[in-house]
């Protein structure tokens, strides 16, 4: 690991380079801008460290230009101003001091980026958000112990990588890593490939066959889509992780193995067990140590970061050049919703890649669908146990024409209120009109808002449209929310939130889209105030 540090102010760039060195930090001290640019021919740092004028036009082209090579920028400056100060992070830079800065907080800084990055590049595991920086911390504490943990997230969020990372910081790192798609193996097969069988066990077994468990003895075990294994082998899942010892199929002696087991899944397995489809007893076993990997749109600011590590991998794979991607192109993909998760931004930038026209790609050489912002809306509807527990064809089939018929319906129950619902013109927010842009200029809003919809404006109700609706003229609809001066704010979240899932008839995911809200922070919330949304529910 290696820190440039350039000589604008000579005093703080010395000290800082002194404290790095003391601890065992490979650092330089350069001076001017053409200093910087010898100097990153000759070698290629993690961290520069920029002072002087950091909008000048000179420092933000090497900025950007390191941002594509891997290298992180921290600025000190004698700018103040919020606004100022947060301009200048937009143009990468990843963290700003203002003068007179302590040495000691921005080499503090500094370690910490340094860490991140030998993680980042051990475990591939990429990102500077606030979610991703958690996942990290949780990763290097859960690591050295031999715990089992299970990691929740949707599909192409990276859960093997967080797996992968575990046991690579682990003392089982230099033993095996199995990892074995519960999810992918038929029923009849799964017994076999996790446990292994004896010859004659069954017919075609024609000799003995170490499962999964033997195989990653003294390692770690990696089971992705633990919510797909079937009743019948969760019994025996749940013996092999309480005694730590298994009996092959066909065997008559217990074997013993030492294996830490990390599980996956992309299915909330407490609501798998509230329905029957997941033994209780089996998800607290799993769920000794928890890491929640967040969706990419849950953490947009990580795009940049992954667009340049992606775009640095396919670039030297395919031996392509790439001319970057400009601001306004960014920030659609900072802005769609990816619903493919990390998996889908890296095929799109591999395509980037090979396809790349010999210019800076601009937001007309983005998919159609990337350019108009996608869909955000998933549908918000849980298949029961009953449709799950189909393993056929016809099972998945079934659930695809449940899910497209209460899709039909929801939109349908969208069209008809917008239709029927009375329009409301002089509401108010206290003495704020429901209406009025803030320069007396109308916003053209019909429709009671909270109903499910704002006419005119958007399709779905922002969170601040269900309350607070105060109608001159005729009484509101029942699910709006009327707040007096002096309640309490968590009173107001409450009632916010129940007027949610009564409009929505208890479906939360539509609930935490009209609230702005992610789906488990509305369950949480639920719980936290014992809401009882099932009254709701149709």
């Amino acid at each position: 690991m290696k820190v440039l540090l350039t000589l604008q102010d000579v005093e703080p760039a010395v000290r800082i380079n002194a404290l790095l060195e003391q601890d065992g930090v490979d650092t330089a001290l350069v001076s001017p801008l053409d200093d910087i640019r010898s100097a990153l021919k000759r070698e290629k740092p993690d961290i520069i460290v920029f002072s002087g004028d950091l909008a000048d036009p000179a420092t933000t082209a090497i900025v950007k230009e390191q941002l594509w090579e891997g290298a992180a920028a921290v600025g000190l400056t004698d700018l103040r101003d919020p606004a100022q100060l947060d301009r200048l992070r937009t143009l990468g830079f990843v963290d700003v001091f203002t003068k007179p800065v302590n040495p000691s907080e921005v080499v503090d800084s500094l370690r910490r980026i340094l860490d991140r990055r030998r993680l980042q590049q051990l475990t591939g595991l990429i990102g500077e958000s606030d979610g991703m920086r958690e996942v990290m911390v949780q990763v290097a504490q859960m690591a050295p112990v031999s715990s089992t943990v299970l990691i929740e997230g949707e599909s192409g969020t990276g859960k093997e990588l967080v797996a992968r990372a575990i046991h690579l910081l682990s003392n089982r790192r230099s033993k095996p890593f199995i990892a074995v798609n519960v999810g992918a193996l038929p029923e009849t097969l799964l017994e076999s490939e996790l446990f292994g069988h004896e010859k004659g066990a069954f017919t075609g077994a024609a000799e003995r066959r170490l499962g999964r468990f033997e195989l990653a003895d003294t390692g770690t075990l990696f089971l992705d889509e633990i919510g797909e294994i079937p009743s019948s082998t969760q019994v025996k899942l749940l013996r092999a992780l309480e005694e730590r010892e298994l009996m092959r199929v066909g065997g008559t002696q217990p074997i013993r193995v030492d294996v830490r087991v990390v599980a996956a899944t992309n299915q909330p397995l407490r609501e798998l067990v509230e329905e029957g489809g997941f033994r209780a007893d089996l998800f607290y076993r799993l769920n000794v140590l928890r890491i929640y990997l967040p969706p990419l749109r849950e953490r947009p600011e990580d795009v940049p970061t992954l667009v340049r590590r992606f775009v640095q991998d396919y670039s030297k794979r395919h031996l392509r050049p790439f001319r970057g991607i400009s601001a306004e192109a960014m920030q659609l993909l900072m802005d769609y919703p990816w619903p493919g998760n990390v998996r889908e931004l890296r095929n799109l930038v591999e395509s980037m890649v090979v396809l790349a026209p010999d210019h800076e790609i601009q937001p007309g050489d983005l998919p159609r669908h990337i350019r108009e912002g996608g869909s955000a809306r998933l549908l918000p509807v849980h298949i029961g146990p009953i449709v799950r527990g189909q393993q056929s064809a016809s099972g998945r089939e079934l659930e695809f024409i449940v899910r497209s018929l209460l899709e039909l319906k929801l939109q349908v129950e969208d069209l008809r209120r917008q239709i029927d619902s009375p329009r409301i013109d002089n509401a108010r927010i206290g003495d704020a009109r429901i209406g009025d842009s803030g320069n007396g200029a109308p916003l053209g809003l019909g429709g009671w808002i909270g109903e499910g919809h704002v006419s005119g404006a958007s399709a779905t109700p922002t969170p601040s449209s269900v309350a607070a609706i105060e109608p001159r003229d005729q009484p509101p609809p029942p699910n709006v929310v009327t707040i007096p001066p002096g309640t309490k704010m968590a009173d107001i979240e409450r009632s916010v939130i129940e007027a949610a899932l009564k409009e929505t008839r208890g479906n939360r995911r539509r609930a935490a889209e009209m609230l702005g809200i992610g789906e488990r922070t509305l369950y949480r919330k639920i719980k936290e105030y014992r809401l009882p949304e099932y009254e709701y529910a149709e």
